[in-house]
């Protein structure tokens, strides 16, 4: 079985009516090339913090829950899964969530991923924290989903490795172009596929990517106006060593016991100051 994915590079307004009409653009063309699930930038709908909102009262969220409504009608129609970043309005005087919305091919959000490791800005200024993981499946693959800056935070990244992702979805706005390496460097640690998602504003950075679990470079955007696609397949013979190899193996060292049973009981092991 393999599963079709596309990330995307639009350029992200301060206006949600016209960001929500590039997701649906975007998600029109990827259906053409029977893409599956399509994944979007961080706070891409209602415009991100700081680079394009300077205060939360600036922002429409009628139009915001109106685009998102939108969306979901097309992900139905299309049959088509989209992961899309936005903020997430919480009840005043609560600031929103950073979230990622994930929508099913049947039109409906089936759960929201809330940014959990916000950055010093974020969390004094503009948003509120979440504190889960959150996974999902879509064909029989399951799906991890991470936010910017949390590329620094390699525990969140191993955490999906044990709660048995695929491929990992990794929207961003970044600042600097290390955030690539970073993102790669997971996905070939960790085994798995990942997706990142970045606006046209970061592309003098870096291309949105998808990597395999190789930490191969799969795909990668090139205009704003088309979405890049590869395809998830478990079988594909350059990943068995990945995915076949590595990963279970790693998952057994890190549990530790290939080790400790090999632990010997010898004087010139415990002490440490002879040669």
């Amino acid at each position: 079985m393999t599963l079709k994915v596309a990330t995307t590079q639009p350029a992200g307004t301060p206006d949600a009516r016209e960001n929500g009409r590039i997701v649906r653009e975007l998600m029109r063309q990827a259906a053409a090339a029977d893409v599956r699930l399509l994944h979007f930038p961080e706070g891409f709908l209602s415009g991100y913090a700081k680079e394009q909102i300077a205060d939360w009262d600036d922002v429409d969220w009628d139009a915001v829950r109106d685009e998102l409504r939108s969306t979901a009608v097309l992900a139905r129609e299309l049959g088509m899964w989209v992961v899309l970043g936005s903020a997430h309005p919480l009840t005043p005087p609560h600031r929103p969530h950073n979230s990622l919305y994930v929508i099913s091919d049947e039109g409906l959000i089936v759960t929201r991923y809330d940014k959990r490791f916000c950055s010093h800005t974020e969390i004094t200024r503009f948003y509120s924290p979440g504190f889960e993981p959150v996974v999902f499946e879509v064909d029989g693959y399951r799906f991890g989903l991470a936010i910017c800056i949390e590329v620094n935070f390699p525990q969140l990244f191993a955490e999906y490795d044990r709660l048995g992702v695929d491929c990992l979805l990794l929207s961003a706005w970044p600042v600097d172009a290390i955030l690539f390496r970073k993102a790669q460097a997971h996905a070939a640690i960790n085994n798995y596929w990942l997706s990142l998602s970045v606006p046209a504003q970061s592309a003098g950075l870096m291309p949105s990517t998808i990597f395999g679990p190789d930490g191969s470079e799969l795909t990668a955007a090139v205009a704003p106006e088309q979405p890049v696609a590869a395809v998830l397949d478990r079988a594909a013979p350059q990943f068995h060593i990945a995915l076949k190899l590595a990963r279970p193996w790693r998952a057994a060292a890190s549990r530790g016991d290939i080790y400790r049973s090999r632990q010997v009981e010898d004087p010139r092991s415990g002490d440490r100051t002879i040669i």
